[in-house]
């Protein structure tokens, strides 16, 4: 059984420093081999891949840009209308996943319309979702790209996100059928919207292209105070043969390096050297 693959979220970590190639850096600095930018827009995509090479750093998960922030939106996959800024949207996360040598693209679904029942818009944004995914998936295989589903919980975080169970997504990648889209799995979400994490975790895993991590309730650190027990799951995680990466997609409660421990602790009972060693 391989150890876990960490990747560190930079749009969550190292909140203390501004801009992601300086949080790049820290990660590489923290014994990190991997990370993952949840919008990296903002900033050239090549003075992006210049940080990330310079860190010694792989890029592996970047999402979809979310639409227009300021109307709401956040990820346009499913939402009625928007069909054409998705795809706008995809070519642009393409052109990132390329600069940047990543090779997996969080295809964001995006929200319930504002007052809409989210009964009676179901079927309607299962269709757009469909047809955009089928879109994207013709469109990523050009590239040698793999496009990931991942369910938001609407109890805390998102309530009007779309996709919010792993059955509902795996029943639309079902429907897909396309090799080169795959489940992202969030524990923190799946926690909170089903709980049941061995059983779901040993039932979706071989659809599962990425996976992320933090406490529950609070988004913390996986050895923060919360509902998880992290040796297991990571134990889990192993028994399984998952060899993809683990993000780091949580709040530090303080400094992100001092946070790191639970990190640390894990690389010394797996026997990896830690940075600076």
């Amino acid at each position: 059984m391989a150890p876990l693959r960490f990747s560190a979220n930079l749009s969550w970590l190292f909140p203390e420093l501004s801009g992601f190639p300086a949080r790049l850096r820290a990660a590489g600095s923290s014994g990190f081999e991997a990370a993952e930018i949840g919008w990296p827009y903002a900033e050239p995509p090549e003075a992006l891949a210049r940080a990330a090479r310079e860190a010694g750093l792989r890029v592996v998960l970047i999402n979809t840009p979310p639409g227009d922030r300021e109307k709401g939106e956040n990820g346009l996959g499913a939402v009625p209308g928007r069909q054409a800024a998705f795809r706008e949207g995809l070519e642009q996360a393409v052109l990132y996943a390329k600069a940047l040598d990543c090779s997996r693209i969080h295809l964001m679904a995006g929200r319930v319309p504002k007052g809409a029942d989210r009964a009676a818009v179901r079927g309607e944004m299962e269709t757009v979702f469909l047809e955009n995914l089928r879109h994207a998936a013709e469109v990523l295989a050009q590239e040698n790209l793999v496009g990931l589903l991942e369910p938001i919980n609407t109890r805390i975080t998102d309530p009007r996100y779309f996709l919010d169970t792993p059955q509902q997504a795996a029943a639309i990648l079902q429907k897909v059928g396309r090799p080169n889209l795959q489940l992202q799995m969030d524990l923190f979400h799946w926690q909170i919207m089903d709980g049941n994490l061995t059983g779901n975790v040993r039932e979706f895993l071989p659809i599962v292209g990425h996976v992320q991590v933090a406490q529950v309730p609070g988004r913390g650190e996986p050895d923060s105070p919360g509902e998880l027990n992290f040796s297991y799951l990571f134990q889990l995680l192993e028994d399984e043969g998952y060899t993809g990466f683990v993000g780091c997609e949580y709040q530090p409660r303080g400094d992100t390096v001092e946070g790191l421990s639970w990190l640390r602790s894990y690389w010394e009972m797996r026997g990896r050297p830690q940075a600076g060693q």
